[in-house]
């Protein structure tokens, strides 16, 4: 039956609603090429507000962001790397090419000017674990001595990506795996801290992460100081919050250090020895020290939580005439900490 004559006499509507359908049928069955609206498209985002200033800093801090899209079974599907520029442009979006489906996204960012850490290449997902590179000794102990790649791990599970038409957003959200601790030394008597004197060091078996940013067991790493310096500053003799002192300036010796993540219940220990006797001036548990002024930022928050969001520590120790440590305060993060139990 010729039908030409009755379309002829259908109404606008009607003929809408037939292009209409027509297009629907065309998006059901996948037809996106050419089909105009029809179009399906994957974004992916990343935001980097876990930290203490509860803000995005994700353009500030990652140069560079591979990011990985697990199947059901744990396969490596598709996978992109991107960097530069482009990261920090308002509004940056990474652009994936897959089928509809459910993925897992994983992703892996930071720098890699230092070349720290080392992911391998696989296809199975949980064999992305990060490791850090290491030199050893001649008795085979692990160390560091440079400054570390910033890194960060992010996990978005069971996303859907759907085929019905347009564009579809996730946001990977992003834990940084890397902190800076800086020490400094100060005499309670004002007299000059030679800065050359002493060696820092960090020693700890958190040098390998698991796909899910898990810790996983490692040998122990001695991390060394990659910068040390020394400085001056004014005394105000009325501010009761410090030692009393004899002189209106003075000097102080800084080390700086970069560790990976800092995970409750593992012991990482901060050393500080005295190369002309060879002596301890102290060594003390690093995350139990960071963690004593964690109420002061937020009670709410747990320790780990506070451990991931805070990066930099900033400790600083006081010194008698003979080089020792007074075990009876210290500063973390610009807090005094009365310790009641040095032996802690």
């Amino acid at each position: 039956m010729d039908i030409r004559p009755y379309i002829k006499k259908a109404s606008g509507k009607l003929l809408a609603a037939i292009a209409g359908a027509l297009m629907l049928y065309a998006c059901d069955g996948l037809i996106y090429d050419g089909e105009g609206d029809c179009s399906v498209s994957y974004r992916v985002k990343f935001r980097y507000d876990y930290n203490m200033k509860f803000a995005d800093a994700f353009a500030h801090e990652v140069d560079v962001v591979t990011l990985y899209l697990l199947d059901a079974d744990g396969r490596v599907v598709w996978q992109r790397t991107e960097q530069g520029e482009a990261l920090a442009a308002d509004g940056y979006a990474m652009t994936v090419d897959v089928e509809p489906g459910e993925y897992g996204l994983l992703a892996w960012c930071g720098t890699t000017d230092k070349g720290s850490f080392s992911i391998p290449a696989t296809t199975v997902g949980k064999q992305l674990t990060c490791t850090l590179d290491r030199q050893h000794d001649a008795g085979n102990k692990a160390f560091v001595t440079e400054d570390l790649d910033r890194l960060f791990h992010g996990w978005l599970p069971e996303q859907t990506f759907g085929k019905t038409e347009g564009t579809y957003t996730y946001t990977v959200p992003l834990v940084k795996n890397t902190n800076n601790v800086r020490v400094v030394l100060q005499h309670i008597s004002g007299e000059a801290v030679d800065k050359d004197r002493f060696v820092f060091t960090i020693t700890g078996t958190n040098g390998s992460m698991d796909w899910d940013n898990t810790l996983l067991p490692d040998e122990p790493v001695t991390f060394y100081a990659w910068h040390t310096d020394a400085g001056e500053a004014g005394m105000d003799p009325g501010i009761e919050a410090m030692p009393i002192v004899s002189r209106a300036v003075f000097s102080a010796a800084i080390a700086e250090l970069t560790v990976p993540r800092l995970v409750k219940g593992q012991e990482l220990r901060l050393t500080v020895t005295d190369k002309e006797t060879g002596r301890t001036v102290f060594s003390i548990p690093l995350i139990d020290y960071a963690l004593l002024v964690k109420g002061f930022y937020n009670r709410d928050m747990d320790d780990q939580e506070y451990l991931d969001r805070q990066d930099v520590y900033d400790m600083v120790f006081f010194l008698d005439e003979s080089d020792r440590w007074l075990d009876a305060y210290i500063y973390v993060n610009s807090w005094k900490v009365v310790l009641h139990n040095s032996a802690l």
